[in-house]
């Protein structure tokens, strides 16, 4: 055997071996990118993570029908996942809502300084988080890390936010006159409680 066809030959081996290798790849189950990483949270009976979390019921107002944009809007209650009829929960209160979801790193960071807000406000005003994920076993988890226990409702479906017509953002804020009417749609983060009162408006210093 000549040289040249030993070389041939080499070279055509080499070849034959990658194109193999390549076509065991191309058979080879795709990773998907979250494979191997941790869950945001872990699967845990709800009625557990809502024990730990603490978070106080989604009660119905007293009278009233509350604002017209949520009438008809039934979402779950984090606390103890029974539905709520939002604008009657909302009826004859001035109320702030803070839509977030658990993903979310500026939701994370200003969750905290509404749980504060609230507690300077007083009565004056309500503060109700809502959850925007399908993932309310990550969003308890969450608040029951950060400590924060405001009333919260679970709305994978983004019905309350699609209802108030607020930017598909998030973090954003909505305040509720007592009226019921939309008096403000904050679609931004806030760092501290100061900086909620200053943009809602009322009490809350």
């Amino acid at each position: 055997m000549s040289r040249s066809t030993w070389w041939t030959l080499a070279v055509a081996a080499v070849a034959a071996a990658l194109v193999a290798a390549l076509l065991i790849e191309l058979r080879r189950e795709p990773v998907r990118p979250d494979r191997g990483m941790p869950a945001p949270a872990v699967a845990q009976d709800l009625t557990v993570l809502r024990e730990r979390a603490g978070l106080p019921p989604c009660r119905d107002a007293a009278e009233g029908t509350g604002p017209a944009a949520l009438r008809g809007v039934t979402v779950e209650c984090a606390a103890d996942g029974a539905p709520v009829d939002v604008a009657a929960m909302f009826a004859g209160h001035r109320v702030v809502l803070n839509l977030w979801a658990y993903w979310c790193r500026p939701c994370r960071d200003e969750l905290p300084a509404f749980a504060e807000y609230q507690r300077r406000a007083g009565p004056d005003v309500t503060v109700v988080t809502v959850h925007q994920d399908d993932n309310q076993a990550a969003g308890l988890a969450l608040l029951t890390e950060l400590g924060v226990r405001l009333p919260t409702l679970q709305d994978g479906r983004r019905q309350v936010a699609a209802a108030l017509r607020v930017p598909n953002v998030m973090p954003a804020t909505v305040v509720l006159a007592v009226d019921g009417s939309v008096a403000r749609i904050l679609p931004q983060s806030f760092a501290t409680a100061d900086e909620i009162a200053a943009a809602v408006g009322g009490s809350g210093r």
